[in-house]
């Protein structure tokens, strides 16, 4: 019998996971941990997905997805959660599908000149495409852009016009460019799905609050409906 098709799930929080977890949890669920990482394994059809909370912010996330890739071997990675709006067209509750992915806290510079001479992380097309054909199916609003990422929960109107201004973001998180980096260094086909909790401005603390688990209920029901 042939081996199952294997993909990965990252989230940042387990708020970002629990809708996934409890859905796939009516079956047998496979727990294995390495590096302090606890990869929840399950099988969708044909799929076996290894979903994985990773922690906030780059240094989780590059390293979780570096753990991910070497234990698991998947076939492409998705990285799921919630993210901040950045454009003017991108509303609470709004799906962004990523095609690119880029630090927003660096001079890119550094990237660009040193290794890995790469500044800019692509997600894989055929996964964008997918991803905005399942939110079609499901009558989502969705959205193609650029996600940044930073150390900082952004909700400071005047930073917000910055990095608008510099990267031209459809929507900003913690850990999407870390995802896209280590992928790229691994030469692994990934998509960033984001559903927006907040517009990122001085608002945004009082809106991830109320919309936090819509926001995660939703891009839980996009990634399901992958396999």
């Amino acid at each position: 019998m042939a081996e199952k098709k294997v993909v990965g799930i990252i989230g940042a929080m387990p708020s970002e996971l629990a809708d996934i977890r409890e859905i796939l949890g009516s079956g047998t669920t496979e727990i294995q941990e390495y590096s302090g990482f606890k990869f929840y394994i399950n099988c969708v059809n044909e799929v076996k997905t290894v979903n994985v909370c990773c922690g906030i912010a780059k240094v989780n996330a590059a390293v979780c997805t570096q753990v991910l890739i070497d234990r698991f071997s998947p076939e492409y990675i998705i990285n799921a959660g919630i993210a901040g709006g950045m454009n003017n067209d991108v509303h609470v509750t709004d799906i962004v599908i990523a095609d690119s992915v880029c630090p927003h806290d660096l001079d890119l510079k550094f990237l660009r000149n040193y290794p890995p001479y790469h500044d800019v992380f692509e997600t894989d097309k055929e996964l964008v495409q997918k991803a905005v054909k399942v939110c079609n199916e499901l009558d989502v609003k969705s959205h193609i852009g650029r996600i940044v990422s930073g150390e900082i929960f952004l909700e400071d109107a005047n930073l917000k016009k910055e990095i608008c201004e510099k990267f031209n973001p459809h929507a900003v998180d913690m850990e999407s460019a870390a995802v896209g980096h280590c992928c790229f260094l691994n030469k692994m086909p990934f998509v960033a799905i984001r559903c927006i909790s907040d517009n990122a401005d001085n608002s945004a603390a009082m809106s991830f609050d109320q919309f936090e688990k819509i926001a995660a209920k939703q891009v839980a029901t996009i990634v399901l409906s992958f396999f």
